[in-house]
């Protein structure tokens, strides 16, 4: 058995069993790949795929195990590079961050400056998804790590770091009856009276959209929701036509850039939110990845990564 048939095994695995996905995933023939499974399944004395006719289904009950190792061996052949990269060429690689829109409009454009200033010579590459994918990403290690609110901390095999604390915010027109609210109501904008507008807010994966469901059904309210969209951009450009208020993440909201609406802090409606980044269990860090978490966040030192990841390998 060769890393050569490791490989296609993780392949196929991560491609949902798609032998051709996973030829060209790997730069090779799909004919190759299934010769080389049957030459390790050989090998082993067992098989690891379930097939029907020539379509790979799924994964055998010994299949399960075997995937399991594959993984963990692949993971350390991954770690010996990254080690190796990490003392020959210490400042300089990629890194690619899986991130929602959200995150890559408002908090990285904080942060990358200053990164590529300290490391000139790190590709960076920004991979934006719905949190289930960004998840994904990270836990085959198509990305260094991931930044989101929802999924990431309740994933299994990823390791989340709280970054930032938000609350929603309502956005409408200057011209709309919201718009007019005194600071003292503002502050006490309820339920009943927001659903008393057509509302433009975040797709279900996204931007605590469950807190404002569940707001809503606990109070036995249904709001008229006229538009879902995944960024603050969209759902502020249909406010912008009248559409409807829009309800979206703090951070999106800027009195100075977003001129022409007004925004109304609704923390007490819909809770506080954190926004998490996460990196794989297991995976070797290059030097930089860590200072990019403390530029994210003052209290992700080396220290508390370190530890955080040793926690999550003794629970394993």
């Amino acid at each position: 058995m060769n890393l050569q048939q490791f490989r296609f095994v993780r392949e196929t695995i991560r491609r949902n069993f798609n032998l051709t996905d996973a030829a060209h995933a790997l730069y090779t023939s799909q004919p190759g790949v299934s010769k080389a499974i049957i030459e390790f399944e050989n090998e082993l004395g067992v098989k690891i795929f379930e097939r029907r006719g020539k379509r790979v289904k799924g994964l055998t009950k010994p299949g399960v195990m075997v995937a399991q190792v594959v993984d963990r061996i692949m993971r350390e052949v991954d770690n010996l590079k990254k080690v190796s990269d990490e003392f020959a060429r210490r400042d300089e690689g990629g890194l690619i961050i899986a991130c929602t829109h959200t995150q890559a409009r408002y908090l990285l454009p904080k942060v990358i400056p200053a990164f590529r200033q300290r490391f000139p010579k790190v590709h960076v590459s920004l991979a934006e998804g719905n949190p289930p994918q960004l998840a994904a990403m990270v836990l085959n290690e198509q990305a260094d790590l991931g930044i989101a609110t929802e999924t990431l901390s309740a994933t299994h095999g990823l390791v989340s770091l709280p970054v930032y604390s938000w609350e929603h915010t309502v956005v409408v027109r200057p011209d709309h009856p919201l718009a007019d609210l005194p600071s003292s109501e503002a502050k006490d904008l309820s339920l009943e009276r927001l659903m008393r507008y057509p509302l433009v807010t975040y797709d279900r994966a996204f931007s605590g959209r469950r807190a404002i469901d569940d707001s809503f059904a606990a109070v036995g309210l249904t709001p008229d929701i006229v538009l879902e969209a995944i960024d603050a951009d969209v759902i502020k450009t249909y406010v912008d036509i009248g559409l409807g208020v829009g309800i979206i993440a703090g951070v999106a909201f800027d009195p100075r850039r977003d001129k022409g609406l007004v925004g109304i802090p609704v923390g007490h409606l819909f809770g506080t939110h954190v926004t998490y980044a996460a990196i794989k269990s297991g995976v070797f860090m290059r030097d930089y990845v860590y200072i990019l978490l403390e530029m994210l966040a003052a209290d992700l030192t080396r220290e508390v990564v370190t530890r955080a990841l040793e926690e999550k390998a003794c629970a394993a």
